[in-house]
C-alpha cells in the first residue's frame, strides 16, 4: 500500500517537472530569437520586424520579415513553425521573397518556396538549420536563368556562425549566348562580440566549372577558388583575399592559370563603426531617401575619416601565366593613400573630374614586374631584354622604368 501511495506523488512530481521544463523550453527560443533579431538590427544593414507572433509552451510559430535599410528592391519572410521540446526544439518554414520591381513577365516560374527546418538546443543556445531550394526558372523576355537547386546549412549560435552552401548549375540562356556556372560550394564562418564591436569573417568560394559559349568567344574554366577574410578589430578593417584561377581553357590550349592575392588594410575602424551607426539611425528615421542632400552632409565627416590612417593595397602576390598566348605575370606591389589635409577632399563629389583628381595625386606606391615577356617590353618602348617592370606612382603620376606612360597607356587611364 505504501508503494501504491507513493506512485501519485512521483507522477505529479514527474508531470509538474516536464511542465516546467517544457515552458522553460519555449521561454529561451524566444529569448534567443528575440536576441537574433537585436543582433541583425545591430548589423546596420537590415530592417527586421516580426509579425503574426503566438507563443506557447508546446508551439510557437510567426513571421520574420527581413528588408534593405535603404529602398524596397526586395524583402523576405521567413515564416516559422517552432514545437517545443524539454532537450530541443523543433523547426521548419518556408521562405517567401519579394521583389517589388520586378514585372510579372519576369518572375520564376514553377518555383515552390524554399523550405527549411532547423533543431535548437535552448540550454546550449545552438542552433542546426538546413535549406533545401527546388528547381528554378526565371524569364525575362528573352532571357532564362536557370538554377538545378541547392542546399544550404548553417550551424553555430549568436556570435559564432558556420554555413556551407552548395548550389548546383546555374545556367544563363540569352539568344545565342550561354553561360554555365557549378557546382559552387560556399564554406563561411562568421564570428563577432555580442555588440559587434570586433568581427572575423572568413569565406571559401569554391566553383567547379565555368562555361560561356557566344558566337564571338568560347571558353572553359575548372576548378575556380576564392578565399577571403575580413577582420574588423578595435584600430582597423582589414580585408584579405586569394584567388585561384585553376585553369581556363579555350579549345584545347590554356588560356589563363596562376594565382593572385591581395589584402586591404588600415581603415579606420572606429570611422566604419560610426559610419554603420550613422547609415542606421537615419534608415530607421527615414530621412536617407527624403534628402540625400543633407544625408551626404552627414555622411562626409564620417568617410574622411575613414581613411584617416592611410589605407594601404597591399599586391601580396601576382602569378598568372597564358601558355596560349606566351605571356606570364609575376610581381608584387602596394599603393598607399595620403591622409593629409583630409578636409580638402570632397567624397561625394566623385563625379567631377577635378575631384577625381584630387584624390588620384594622393596615391603613391610601386609594383615591380619579375621575368618580363619580351613582347610585353616592346609593347611600352622598352629593350627587347628588359626583364624586370617597375612601375612607379608618385602623387597619381604613373611612370614605367623611370618613363612616363605610353600614349597609348595615358589616355587608356
Amino acid at each position: 500500500m505504501r508503494k501504491e501511495r507513493l506512485i501519485v506523488p512521483v507522477l505529479a512530481v514527474l508531470a509538474l517537472a516536464w511542465a516546467v521544463a517544457q515552458t522553460l523550453a519555449g521561454l529561451l527560443f524566444e529569448r534567443e530569437l528575440t536576441r537574433l533579431v537585436a543582433e541583425l538590427r545591430q548589423g546596420g544593414e537590415l530592417s527586421v520586424r516580426r509579425s503574426d507572433v503566438e507563443r506557447g509552451w508546446l508551439t510557437s510559430h510567426g513571421v520574420i520579415h527581413l528588408a534593405p535599410l535603404f529602398g524596397n528592391a526586395w524583402h523576405l519572410d521567413v515564416v516559422y513553425r517552432a514545437r517545443h521540446g524539454v532537450l530541443e526544439t523543433r523547426l521548419d518554414g518556408t521562405l517567401r521573397p519579394h521583389a517589388p520591381e520586378i514585372e510579372p513577365a519576369q518572375r520564376a516560374v514553377g518555383a515552390a518556396p524554399p523550405r527549411w527546418d532547423a533543431h535548437f538546443r535552448p540550454y546550449s543556445s545552438t542552433l542546426d538549420a538546413t535549406l533545401e531550394l527546388a528547381p528554378l526558372v526565371f524569364q525575362q523576355q528573352a532571357r532564362t536563368l536557370t538554377l538545378q537547386g541547392g542546399r544550404v546549412a548553417i550551424h553555430g549560435d549568436v556570435g559564432d556562425w558556420r554555413l556551407r552552401a552548395r548550389l548546383a548549375e546555374l545556367r544563363l540562356d540569352d539568344g545565342e549566348t550561354r553561360l554555365s556556372a557549378g557546382p559552387l560550394v560556399l564554406e563561411s564562418r562568421f564570428a563577432y562580440t555580442q555588440d559587434g564591436f570586433h568581427f572575423n569573417q572568413g569565406d571559401h568560394w569554391r566553383l567547379q566549372n565555368l562555361a560561356w559559349r557566344s558566337p564571338e568567344l568560347a571558353f572553359d574554366a575548372a576548378e575556380l577558388s576564392l578565399k577571403t577574410r575580413t577582420v574588423l578589430d578595435a584600430e582597423e578593417l582589414r580585408l584579405k583575399a586569394r584567388l585561384d584561377v585553376g585553369e581556363v581553357l579555350s579549345g584545347d590550349e590554356v588560356l589563363l592559370t596562376g594565382e593572385l592575392a591581395g589584402e586591404l588594410s588600415r581603415l579606420d575602424a572606429d570611422a566604419l563603426r560610426a559610419l554603420s551607426a550613422l547609415l542606421h539611425r537615419e534608415a530607421l528615421l527615414g530621412h536617407a531617401e527624403a534628402d540625400d542632400h543633407s544625408l551626404g552632409e552627414m555622411l562626409t565627416p564620417a568617410l574622411r575619416e575613414l581613411l584617416s590612417d592611410s589605407p594601404r593595397l597591399d599586391i601580396l602576390e601576382a602569378d598568372l601565366e597564358s601558355p596560349m598566348l606566351g605571356l606570364s605575370l609575376d610581381g608584387e606591389g602596394v599603393l598607399v593613400f595620403d591622409a593629409r589635409d583630409l578636409d580638402a577632399l570632397d567624397p561625394m563629389a566623385l563625379e567631377s573630374e577635378a575631384e577625381r583628381a584630387a584624390w588620384r595625386e594622393r596615391v603613391d606606391g610601386d609594383f615591380l614586374w619579375q621575368h618580363l615577356p619580351p613582347v610585353i617590353a616592346l609593347g611600352l618602348g622598352l629593350p627587347l631584354d628588359t626583364r624586370e617592370l617597375q612601375v612607379d606612382v608618385v602623387r597619381g603620376t604613373v611612370r614605367i622604368n623611370g618613363r612616363p606612360l605610353p600614349p597609348v597607356l595615358e589616355r587608356w587611364r
